[in-house]
């Protein structure tokens, strides 16, 4: 059976710009500035968790051979720097029709590139390395989706067409959410693929922003997450927050707005007391590694999970089971599985949940 890879060496890279996205602009800019390219260090991740006994087939240079070694390439496009969309879909057009199962490493705009390449002619499945990642068509991380292609390889299984979800980066940029169905791709269906992002009314907001205020200590510096329920807690203490940003408060006041990794670590430097205030995406439950790559495995490591506060409506949370880590960094991500946390789900009220 043969496996085929193509990684979007720009996506995910404007994360911890706090660029909310890395599509076209973006992207260029978080490069130029310097910023670390994160899809090769997840398509690495994916190809250590992969058994060997698949034949492996992948674009040249960075959109693959760089990073499998011994692979058979396929030359779809030369070896260019920096790549574009319209490599990723010419790629997907060449490598479909020779493999039985094409894996992509990216984010919502790499699954679009491949919507409009192959739509659902061929079984496709997604790494999780872009910004945001709301399409249900990823696995839930590399190691996830090491398992997922070698099952589906290996002993077969049925496929399920499932949705290709973009949000007007612009739009987001302003703290608009504004999301879009471009198409349908086909998946493994197997367990391990994330649920598409829920759009359901939160019922019980203001309960749960009440509460979390409630807790709020002086003196101690409060590093707000992105989404509409930390929006809440923050309109609550009287905080106008970047709504889809990664905002700091102290002691009531507005310290730091829509901050980027680095920002992040300059003020965790100078506050010997901090915690995040974070709430799970969507229907996902991720908590990080979903459209708040700022909070960066660094800053978590100083943080402490301890100190995380986990604020959710209790109708999103009953539609998770768990909440999920996708950091970037597989050795956080281990430390912190199998730990509970405690979510805030209304006046009063929270829910313990195990980290899977």
């Amino acid at each position: 059976m043969r496996l085929g890879l193509i990684v979007n060496p720009i996506a995910g890279i404007g994360g911890r710009r706090g660029l909310k996205g890395s599509d076209g602009a973006a992207g260029l800019r978080a490069l130029m500035e310097g910023a670390p390219l994160v899809s090769p260090e997840r398509a690495k991740a994916f190809l250590r968790a992969l058994p060997a006994g698949l034949r492996l087939l992948v674009p040249p240079g960075k959109m693959g051979a760089e990073w499998a070694e011994g692979a058979e390439v396929e030359p779809c496009v030369p070896d260019i720097w920096p790549t574009a969309a319209v490599d990723t879909m010419r790629c997907a057009r060449r490598m479909a029709e020779k493999v039985d199962l094409l894996v992509f490493v990216g984010g919502d705009g790499t699954a679009r590139d491949l919507v409009r390449a192959i739509g659902t002619s061929q079984p496709v499945l997604g790494v999780p390395a872009g910004v945001k990642c709301y399409s249900a068509v990823f696995a839930e991380s590399p190691r996830a989706a090491a398992s997922i292609a070698w099952r589906f390889l290996k002993e077969g299984g049925s496929t399920a067409e499932r949705e290709v979800l973009d949000v007007d980066e612009d739009e987001y940029r302003a703290g608009r959410l504004k999301v879009r169905l471009y198409g349908y791709l086909r998946v493994p269906a197997l367990e391990g693929l994330v649920e598409g992002k829920s759009f359901s009314e939160e019922e019980n907001l203001e309960a749960v922003a009440k509460q979390a205020a409630e807790a709020l200590e002086s003196g101690v510096l409060y590093i707000l997450g992105p989404g509409r329920t930390v929006e809440a807690v923050a309109r609550e203490i009287g905080v106008e927050k970047t709504p889809l940003g990664v905002d700091a408060v102290l002691d009531g006041k507005l310290v730091g707005k829509d901050l980027d990794e680095r920002a992040l670590l300059e003020l965790v430097e100078r506050h010997p007391l901090v915690k995040i205030v974070v709430s799970p995406l969507g229907g996902q439950g991720f908590l990080f590694g979903r459209g708040n790559q700022q909070i960066s495995p660094e800053v978590l490591r100083r943080v402490g999970l301890e100190n995380v506060i986990v604020v959710a409506s209790s109708a999103k949370l009953r539609a998770l089971k768990s909440l999920k880590v996708d950091t970037g960094d597989e050795r956080l991500d281990e430390e912190w599985r199998g730990r509970y946390v405690r979510v805030i789900v209304g006046y009063g009220r929270e829910k313990v949940m195990r980290i899977e």
